[in-house]
């Protein structure tokens, strides 16, 4: 039941809208990069969402900090966290809700690209996408997207470690501390270092139309950071 939902809702619409795409251009890898783009904007709304929330969620530090030292039982800082960020209509678990959609389109992604070179697999297609017949997996005639590439693996790694270290850069810091250590921002930036190995370490196995995605994504993610960080702080200056 699980696999068909997954099957109908996501691995079939990314299968067809790829195949739509390579007729289209019968290049692979410019089809890969649309449909990262196409699906970097059907999820604009939300990431959109998670990162105003982020970014408003640093703004209130200073309130934040107050509220530790004023509530020292756990259960009331809680408490008055929540209202403060409803005061300021903050959802604290939106920023989660992007990597939650992302992991499930990753992973029907890989199957995309694990099936889509394999003429049996074509019979997925909806009626109305042309059954190309043969997917050519190089793109530009030289770069093989239906094997492994650690050239991409470690491009996706170096472009994963830039999108950590913006999105460090702009989001909440706390004073959780223990035997003199700011344990939780030292963890985030363990974790600008430890995401692009892992990163690296995954996309080296995976075929290289996966790491293409991933770079492309990331760069765009990058773009979006920093375009509503710019408007954001822009805002902060012109209100103070």
């Amino acid at each position: 039941m699980l696999g068909t939902i997954f099957n109908e809702i996501l691995y079939r619409p990314i299968f067809n809208a790829l195949v739509f795409l390579y007729n289209t251009i019968p290049d692979f890898g410019i089809a890969i990069i649309l449909l990262t783009i196409i699906i970097k904007l059907v999820l604009l709304p939300l990431s959109h969402k998670s990162i105003k929330s982020r970014h408003e969620m640093a703004k209130l530090q200073p309130q934040i900090k107050e509220l530790q030292k004023k509530h020292k039982k756990k259960d009331e800082q809680s408490k008055e966290l929540m209202k403060l960020y409803k005061e300021h209509n903050i959802n604290p678990l939106s920023g989660c809700l992007p990597l939650l959609i992302q992991l499930p389109i990753l992973i029907a992604l890989y199957r995309v690209l694990i099936n889509i070179l394999k003429p049996e697999s074509l019979t997925a297609l909806y009626v109305s996408v042309a059954n190309p017949g043969v997917i050519n997996g190089l793109s530009l005639g030289i770069l093989d997207l239906s094997k492994n590439s650690p050239v991409l693996a470690i491009l996706a790694g170096i472009s994963q470690f830039f999108y950590s270290k913006i999105t460090m850069k702009y989001s909440p810091q706390t004073e959780t501390k223990k035997e003199g250590f700011n344990i939780q921002n030292m963890m985030g930036k363990q974790m600008i270092y430890f995401m692009p190995v892992i990163t690296v370490l995954i996309a080296w196995n995976f075929p290289a139309g996966l790491p293409l995605y991933w770079i492309i994504s990331t760069l765009l993610g990058l773009a979006q950071e920093h375009y509503l960080a710019k408007k954001f702080h822009g805002k902060l200056k012109t209100s103070n």
